[in-house]
Protein backbone atom coordinates (compact mmCIF):
# COMPACT_ATOMS: atom_id res chain seq x y z
CA UNK A 1 0.00 0.00 0.00
CA UNK A 2 2.83 2.49 0.83
CA UNK A 3 4.05 1.89 -2.64
CA UNK A 4 0.82 3.23 -4.23
CA UNK A 5 0.95 6.61 -2.34
CA UNK A 6 2.69 8.25 -4.67
CA UNK A 7 0.98 7.21 -7.67
CA UNK A 8 -1.81 8.44 -6.32
CA UNK A 9 -0.38 12.02 -5.49
CA UNK A 10 0.74 11.76 -9.16
CA UNK A 11 -2.32 11.41 -10.79
CA UNK A 12 -4.18 14.21 -8.72
CA UNK A 13 -1.57 16.18 -9.41
CA UNK A 14 -1.81 15.63 -13.39
CA UNK A 15 -5.93 15.86 -12.87
CA UNK A 16 -5.30 19.20 -10.26
CA UNK A 17 -2.77 20.20 -13.62
CA UNK A 18 -5.20 19.64 -16.03
CA UNK A 19 -7.87 21.11 -14.67
CA UNK A 20 -6.25 24.55 -13.68
CA UNK A 21 -4.75 25.02 -17.51
CA UNK A 22 -8.39 24.52 -18.72
CA UNK A 23 -9.62 27.17 -16.74
CA UNK A 24 -6.56 29.68 -17.29
CA UNK A 25 -7.88 28.49 -21.13
CA UNK A 26 -11.73 29.02 -20.63
CA UNK A 27 -11.51 32.22 -18.36
CA UNK A 28 -8.99 33.91 -20.93
CA UNK A 29 -11.02 32.82 -23.77
CA UNK A 30 -14.29 34.16 -22.30
CA UNK A 31 -12.69 37.78 -21.63
CA UNK A 32 -11.54 37.86 -25.12
CA UNK A 33 -14.71 37.01 -26.90
CA UNK A 34 -16.83 39.23 -24.35
CA UNK A 35 -14.07 42.31 -24.72
CA UNK A 36 -14.60 41.93 -28.55
CA UNK A 37 -18.79 41.46 -28.05
CA UNK A 38 -18.82 44.57 -26.33
CA UNK A 39 -16.59 46.29 -29.40
CA UNK A 40 -19.03 44.74 -32.27
CA UNK A 41 -21.99 45.68 -30.60
CA UNK A 42 -20.86 49.32 -29.60
CA UNK A 43 -19.97 49.85 -33.34
CA UNK A 44 -22.93 47.82 -34.94
CA UNK A 45 -25.54 48.47 -32.37
CA UNK A 46 -27.67 50.68 -35.05
CA UNK A 47 -27.21 47.31 -37.40
CA UNK A 48 -29.38 44.93 -35.51
CA UNK A 49 -29.72 42.70 -38.38
CA UNK A 50 -26.55 41.44 -38.38
CA UNK A 51 -26.03 40.64 -34.41
CA UNK A 52 -26.35 36.79 -34.58
CA UNK A 53 -23.89 36.98 -37.54
CA UNK A 54 -21.33 38.49 -35.45
CA UNK A 55 -22.23 36.68 -32.58
CA UNK A 56 -21.54 33.44 -34.43
CA UNK A 57 -18.25 34.48 -35.83
CA UNK A 58 -16.80 35.60 -32.50
CA UNK A 59 -17.81 32.25 -31.07
CA UNK A 60 -16.38 30.45 -34.22
CA UNK A 61 -12.70 32.83 -33.61
CA UNK A 62 -13.12 31.80 -29.76
CA UNK A 63 -13.00 28.22 -30.75
CA UNK A 64 -10.20 28.09 -33.04
CA UNK A 65 -7.78 30.30 -30.49
CA UNK A 66 -9.16 27.92 -28.00
CA UNK A 67 -6.55 24.49 -27.96
CA UNK A 68 -8.67 22.20 -26.24
CA UNK A 69 -11.61 22.89 -27.60
CA UNK A 70 -9.83 22.65 -31.13
CA UNK A 71 -8.53 19.50 -30.24
CA UNK A 72 -12.23 18.17 -29.44
CA UNK A 73 -13.21 19.67 -32.72
CA UNK A 74 -10.72 17.31 -34.15
CA UNK A 75 -11.72 14.47 -31.65
CA UNK A 76 -15.16 14.42 -33.09
CA UNK A 77 -15.02 15.11 -36.46
CA UNK A 78 -15.16 11.67 -37.88
CA UNK A 79 -17.94 10.62 -36.14
CA UNK A 80 -20.06 13.74 -36.75
CA UNK A 81 -19.47 13.30 -40.09
CA UNK A 82 -19.40 15.97 -43.00
CA UNK A 83 -22.91 16.89 -44.33
CA UNK A 84 -23.19 20.54 -44.24
CA UNK A 85 -26.60 20.75 -44.83
CA UNK A 86 -28.50 23.71 -42.60
CA UNK A 87 -30.97 21.45 -41.23
CA UNK A 88 -30.32 18.05 -41.18
CA UNK A 89 -30.90 15.52 -38.58
CA UNK A 90 -28.18 16.02 -36.04
CA UNK A 91 -27.45 19.76 -37.01
CA UNK A 92 -31.17 20.51 -35.68
CA UNK A 93 -31.22 19.22 -32.76
CA UNK A 94 -28.14 21.63 -32.08
CA UNK A 95 -30.48 24.69 -33.60
CA UNK A 96 -33.09 23.58 -31.38
CA UNK A 97 -30.92 23.85 -28.10
CA UNK A 98 -30.18 27.91 -29.52
CA UNK A 99 -26.59 26.39 -30.37
CA UNK A 100 -25.77 27.68 -34.10
CA UNK A 101 -21.72 27.13 -34.44
CA UNK A 102 -20.99 25.58 -37.60
CA UNK A 103 -18.52 22.89 -35.52
CA UNK A 104 -20.57 22.10 -32.84
CA UNK A 105 -21.53 18.61 -34.20
CA UNK A 106 -17.78 17.83 -34.42
CA UNK A 107 -17.27 19.77 -30.81
CA UNK A 108 -20.35 18.03 -29.22
CA UNK A 109 -18.98 14.17 -30.35
CA UNK A 110 -15.42 15.00 -28.92
CA UNK A 111 -16.10 15.93 -25.97
CA UNK A 112 -18.70 12.59 -25.94
CA UNK A 113 -15.66 10.87 -26.46
CA UNK A 114 -13.26 12.58 -24.51
CA UNK A 115 -15.52 12.61 -21.93
CA UNK A 116 -16.14 8.27 -21.80
CA UNK A 117 -12.17 8.21 -21.91
CA UNK A 118 -11.79 10.10 -18.27
CA UNK A 119 -14.12 8.78 -17.03
CA UNK A 120 -12.89 5.33 -17.63
CA UNK A 121 -9.61 5.96 -17.67
CA UNK A 122 -9.92 7.45 -14.09
CA UNK A 123 -11.97 4.26 -13.41
CA UNK A 124 -9.11 2.03 -14.06
CA UNK A 125 -6.51 4.41 -11.94
CA UNK A 126 -8.67 4.47 -9.18
CA UNK A 127 -9.45 0.32 -9.36
CA UNK A 128 -5.30 0.20 -9.66
CA UNK A 129 -4.68 2.05 -6.60
CA UNK A 130 -7.36 2.40 -4.45
CA UNK A 131 -10.48 -0.05 -4.99
CA UNK A 132 -8.45 -3.89 -4.86
CA UNK A 133 -11.64 -5.52 -3.54
CA UNK A 134 -12.98 -5.61 -7.56
CA UNK A 135 -12.34 -8.87 -9.11
CA UNK A 136 -11.41 -8.01 -13.30
CA UNK A 137 -14.46 -9.11 -14.37
CA UNK A 138 -16.18 -6.70 -12.07
CA UNK A 139 -13.66 -4.04 -12.83
CA UNK A 140 -14.61 -4.22 -16.79
CA UNK A 141 -18.00 -3.78 -16.31
CA UNK A 142 -17.78 -0.64 -14.34
CA UNK A 143 -15.46 0.78 -16.83
CA UNK A 144 -17.54 0.29 -19.44
CA UNK A 145 -19.89 2.00 -17.48
CA UNK A 146 -18.58 4.68 -16.56
CA UNK A 147 -17.34 4.81 -20.51
CA UNK A 148 -20.95 4.90 -21.34
CA UNK A 149 -22.66 7.25 -18.45
CA UNK A 150 -19.60 9.68 -19.99
CA UNK A 151 -20.65 9.26 -23.66
CA UNK A 152 -24.65 10.01 -22.85
CA UNK A 153 -23.53 12.66 -20.46
CA UNK A 154 -23.79 15.39 -22.92
CA UNK A 155 -26.81 13.90 -24.90
CA UNK A 156 -28.26 14.44 -21.57
CA UNK A 157 -26.77 18.12 -21.33
CA UNK A 158 -28.02 18.81 -24.88
CA UNK A 159 -31.63 17.34 -23.62
CA UNK A 160 -32.18 19.34 -20.63
CA UNK A 161 -31.13 22.57 -22.23
CA UNK A 162 -33.11 21.91 -25.54
CA UNK A 163 -36.54 21.49 -22.97
CA UNK A 164 -35.44 24.50 -20.98
CA UNK A 165 -35.35 27.03 -23.99
CA UNK A 166 -38.49 25.78 -25.77
CA UNK A 167 -39.92 26.51 -21.90
CA UNK A 168 -38.46 29.94 -22.64
CA UNK A 169 -39.75 30.48 -25.74
CA UNK A 170 -43.08 29.45 -25.13
CA UNK A 171 -43.10 31.70 -21.99
CA UNK A 172 -42.14 34.45 -24.12
CA UNK A 173 -44.40 34.20 -27.20
CA UNK A 174 -47.65 35.82 -25.85
CA UNK A 175 -45.95 39.18 -25.27
CA UNK A 176 -44.69 38.68 -28.91
CA UNK A 177 -47.78 38.29 -30.34
CA UNK A 178 -49.51 40.50 -28.94
CA UNK A 179 -46.90 43.03 -30.20
CA UNK A 180 -47.36 41.39 -33.89
CA UNK A 181 -50.74 42.12 -33.39
CA UNK A 182 -50.38 45.14 -32.97
CA UNK A 183 -47.51 46.60 -35.51
CA UNK A 184 -49.60 44.63 -38.20
CA UNK A 185 -52.88 46.19 -37.21
CA UNK A 186 -50.67 49.86 -37.24
CA UNK A 187 -49.88 49.13 -40.71
CA UNK A 188 -46.17 47.80 -40.57
CA UNK A 189 -45.51 44.36 -43.11
CA UNK A 190 -45.25 41.00 -41.87
CA UNK A 191 -41.34 40.91 -42.09
CA UNK A 192 -40.92 44.10 -40.95
CA UNK A 193 -43.11 43.34 -38.14
CA UNK A 194 -40.98 40.19 -36.92
CA UNK A 195 -38.18 42.52 -37.20
CA UNK A 196 -39.10 44.96 -34.98
CA UNK A 197 -40.64 42.45 -32.53
CA UNK A 198 -36.98 40.75 -32.08
CA UNK A 199 -35.43 43.93 -31.62
CA UNK A 200 -38.15 45.09 -28.63
CA UNK A 201 -38.05 41.53 -26.69
CA UNK A 202 -34.23 40.91 -27.25
CA UNK A 203 -33.88 41.89 -23.44
CA UNK A 204 -36.73 39.93 -22.09
CA UNK A 205 -36.56 37.22 -23.76
CA UNK A 206 -33.40 36.67 -25.79
CA UNK A 207 -34.59 32.91 -26.93
CA UNK A 208 -37.17 34.22 -29.09
CA UNK A 209 -35.62 36.98 -30.56
CA UNK A 210 -32.71 35.52 -31.84
CA UNK A 211 -34.82 32.57 -33.45
CA UNK A 212 -37.14 35.64 -34.97
CA UNK A 213 -34.04 37.51 -36.16
CA UNK A 214 -32.64 33.94 -37.77
CA UNK A 215 -36.03 34.31 -39.86
CA UNK A 216 -34.89 37.68 -40.85
CA UNK A 217 -31.92 36.90 -41.99
CA UNK A 218 -32.62 34.24 -44.09
CA UNK A 219 -35.19 36.09 -45.43
CA UNK A 220 -32.25 38.38 -46.32
CA UNK A 221 -30.44 35.99 -48.13
CA UNK A 222 -32.78 34.98 -50.20
CA UNK A 223 -35.35 32.41 -49.36
CA UNK A 224 -39.01 32.45 -49.34
CA UNK A 225 -41.51 33.86 -46.79
CA UNK A 226 -43.10 30.00 -46.67
CA UNK A 227 -39.51 28.00 -46.06
CA UNK A 228 -37.96 30.66 -43.48
CA UNK A 229 -41.56 30.18 -41.52
CA UNK A 230 -40.81 26.49 -41.80
CA UNK A 231 -37.54 26.36 -40.68
CA UNK A 232 -38.57 28.90 -37.70
CA UNK A 233 -40.63 26.05 -36.72
CA UNK A 234 -38.22 23.76 -36.87
CA UNK A 235 -35.58 25.00 -34.98
CA UNK A 236 -38.40 25.48 -32.49
CA UNK A 237 -40.38 22.47 -32.02
CA UNK A 238 -42.94 23.94 -30.35
CA UNK A 239 -46.54 22.99 -30.76
CA UNK A 240 -47.65 26.81 -30.69
CA UNK A 241 -45.63 28.45 -33.20
CA UNK A 242 -45.76 25.64 -35.65
CA UNK A 243 -49.84 26.22 -34.92
CA UNK A 244 -49.00 30.54 -35.76
CA UNK A 245 -46.61 29.44 -38.75
CA UNK A 246 -48.71 27.40 -40.47
CA UNK A 247 -51.80 30.07 -39.39
CA UNK A 248 -49.32 32.76 -41.71
CA UNK A 249 -48.54 30.25 -44.55
CA UNK A 250 -51.73 30.08 -45.10
CA UNK A 251 -52.65 33.91 -44.95
CA UNK A 252 -49.67 34.63 -47.05
CA UNK A 253 -51.18 32.27 -49.72
CA UNK A 254 -54.80 32.66 -49.87
CA UNK A 255 -54.56 36.72 -49.41
CA UNK A 256 -56.67 36.89 -46.39
CA UNK A 257 -55.53 39.66 -43.96
CA UNK A 258 -52.25 38.98 -41.90
CA UNK A 259 -54.05 41.51 -39.41
CA UNK A 260 -56.95 39.53 -38.47
CA UNK A 261 -55.62 36.20 -38.67
CA UNK A 262 -53.48 37.15 -36.38
CA UNK A 263 -55.75 38.90 -33.58
CA UNK A 264 -58.24 35.24 -34.06
CA UNK A 265 -55.03 33.64 -33.14
CA UNK A 266 -53.94 35.91 -30.66
CA UNK A 267 -57.86 35.38 -28.70
CA UNK A 268 -57.46 31.76 -29.31
CA UNK A 269 -54.24 31.86 -27.54
CA UNK A 270 -55.31 33.69 -24.73
CA UNK A 271 -58.24 31.38 -23.92
CA UNK A 272 -55.80 28.53 -24.55
CA UNK A 273 -53.70 29.59 -22.04
CA UNK A 274 -56.37 30.26 -19.64
CA UNK A 275 -57.54 26.99 -19.86
CA UNK A 276 -54.12 25.46 -19.03
CA UNK A 277 -53.90 27.61 -15.99
CA UNK A 278 -56.92 26.07 -14.95
CA UNK A 279 -55.56 22.89 -15.56
CA UNK A 280 -52.96 23.54 -13.52
CA UNK A 281 -54.73 24.76 -10.92
CA UNK A 282 -57.39 22.32 -11.01
CA UNK A 283 -54.49 19.47 -10.40
CA UNK A 284 -53.69 21.10 -7.44
CA UNK A 285 -55.02 19.60 -4.95
CA UNK A 286 -54.16 16.01 -5.99
CA UNK A 287 -50.54 17.08 -5.56
CA UNK A 288 -50.98 18.89 -2.75
CA UNK A 289 -52.33 14.90 -1.01
CA UNK A 290 -49.25 13.41 -1.08
CA UNK A 291 -47.35 16.80 0.84
CA UNK A 292 -50.25 16.18 3.25
CA UNK A 293 -50.37 12.57 3.90
CA UNK A 294 -46.26 12.57 4.07
CA UNK A 295 -45.58 15.72 5.43
CA UNK A 296 -47.87 17.68 7.64
CA UNK A 297 -50.15 15.07 8.87
CA UNK A 298 -46.97 12.59 10.61
CA UNK A 299 -46.47 15.99 12.50
CA UNK A 300 -50.32 16.66 13.38
CA UNK A 301 -50.13 13.12 14.17
CA UNK A 302 -47.42 13.52 17.06
CA UNK A 303 -48.45 16.81 18.40
CA UNK A 304 -52.16 15.90 19.15
CA UNK A 305 -51.49 12.15 19.73
CA UNK A 306 -48.10 12.43 21.35
CA UNK A 307 -49.10 13.75 25.10
CA UNK A 308 -51.94 11.50 24.96
CA UNK A 309 -49.85 8.33 24.41
CA UNK A 310 -47.18 10.02 26.87
CA UNK A 311 -49.83 10.12 29.57
CA UNK A 312 -51.00 6.43 28.79
CA UNK A 313 -47.50 4.96 28.75
CA UNK A 314 -47.32 6.78 32.63
CA UNK A 315 -50.70 5.17 33.78
CA UNK A 316 -49.59 1.86 33.04
CA UNK A 317 -46.16 2.16 34.36
CA UNK A 318 -44.90 1.40 30.96
CA UNK A 319 -42.40 4.24 31.47
CA UNK A 320 -40.94 6.25 34.56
Amino acid sequence: MPTSIPLIIAVLAFFSGFLLLWGIFAYVGRNTKSREMAKKIHWERDNTDEMLSAQSSLTREGIERAPFLRYLSTMGRWAAGSKETDYSRMRLNFLKAGLHRPNMPALFWGTKCFLALLFSTTFILTRMTVLHVFNPYTSVVVCLLFALFGFYLPDLWLSIKTSRRKERISRGLPDALDLMVVSVEAGMGLDATINRVAQEIRLTNKDLSDELKMYNLEITAGKSRQDSLKNLALRTELEDINSLVTLLIQADKFGTSVAQALRVYSDTFRTKRYLKAEEVAAKMPLKLIVVLIFCIFPALFVVILGPPIIRLLHQFNFIS
